[in-house]
């Protein structure tokens, strides 16, 4: 299960116990990675979505791991800090947004119920960038003692790592900055932190080559992503988690790039993401014996989505105007299939 941002976290962005009700209910998956979640006040881009940085916040996600243990399934945690996509109204002190450069993010950002555009942001000065790094560490210390069984690095769709490898985004000129190599500074050290941290068997990172999600661009996709596939293989995270395609959109959306070329940069598993149907999935994992799927959307309206791709069995549409905020409505009260003789 791919994570789904869902912007249901309580008071003090701390996770519920209907959070945990939700991804029960979704254990079948074999994998959940959980939604994003902000390593600090600062990496927060979103209304209600869950923290990882307070002792109250890593108590609430005790509750997810438990209720998702109880019933056989296991669950990583997404780590995340969105840079730029940002709302001042969300930041420490109502200040601004921070980003690898001054440049704001063609994005809309979640707040007071309402989509709204986010704010401009400053530069991160060179001596703060290791204080990030440092709450990537943290954040990964208490996901493991809320009992996560591995956490996964957001450096994906546009939020701050994936700013820093972009040249559109990213227009420094000191050691995180012009180089392919400078600019994947920052990803290769919080990849290193982590990776200390909890061991290489429980961290994965997502990836989303050619999407321009949240106004990233960059000259030259193929150039970056195979050094940064090439510099993944030295530090051997436990699997990359990739969005083929743009994000939320077409698996299309650059024909000419050659996600099979680049997954064969990596010996690690693979986990293949967006609009994957179940005959597009058995055809990927019967070649590729290293490789996993990710379903992310069919998963909100089919808790039970495993048995229905078994059985072949219709799939429930999902609620788009309860995606995001609210209760339990379009989160926990999706039926399941009713169990038939034999099950």
């Amino acid at each position: 299960m791919a994570p789904l941002t869902r912007s249901r976290a309580g008071a003090g962005f701390v996770p519920t116990p209907l959070m945990a009700e939700y991804y029960a209910q979704r254990a079948s998956a074999g994998l959940i990675i959980a939604e994003a979640s902000q390593i600090s006040q600062q990496g927060q881009g979103y209304q209600d979505t869950p923290g990882i940085y307070s002792q109250e916040q890593t108590d609430g996600w005790r509750l997810v791991t438990d209720a998702v243990h109880a019933v056989g399934g296991h669950i990583f945690l997404q780590l995340w800090h969105v840079g730029r996509v940002s709302h001042s109204s969300l930041q420490p002190d109502g200040g601004q947004p921070v980003g690898p450069s001054a440049i704001q993010a063609d994005a809309l950002t979640f707040v007071d119920g309402a989509f709204v555009t986010a704010s401009q942001p400053r530069a991160l000065a060179l001596d703060e960038i290791s204080g990030i790094v440092q709450a990537y560490r943290q954040a990964t210390r208490n996901a493991l003692e809320a009992g996560f069984d591995g956490v996964e690095i957001h450096a994906a769709n546009g939020y701050l790592i994936d700013q820093f490898l972009r040249d559109g985004s990213n227009h420094r000129n000191d050691r995180y900055g012009g180089s392919i190599e400078n600019r994947s500074r920052f990803l290769r050290e919080v990849m290193a932190a982590v990776i200390e941290e909890a061991g290489v068997g429980r961290v994965g990172v997502r990836l989303s080559p050619v999407s321009p999600a949240n106004g990233v661009s960059n000259a030259d996709n193929w150039a970056l992503f195979e050094s940064v596939f090439d510099q993944l293989e030295q530090l051997a995270p436990v699997y990359v988690h990739v969005i083929e395609g743009a994000t939320m959109s077409s698996r299309d959306h650059d024909p000419e790039f050659d996600f099979q070329r680049l997954r064969a940069r990596f010996s690690g598993t693979y986990i293949a993401n967006n609009g994957y149907t179940s005959e597009l999935a058995h055809a990927l994992t019967a070649k590729d014996p290293n490789a996993l799927v990710a379903f992310g959307r069919s998963f909100i309206a089919n808790p039970d989505l495993v048995r229905r791709l078994k059985l072949n069995a219709p799939l429930q549409r999902l609620d788009k105007q309860t995606l995001y905020g609210g209760g339990a409505a379009g989160y926990t009260d999706y039926p399941a299939l009713a169990m038939q003789p034999g099950d």
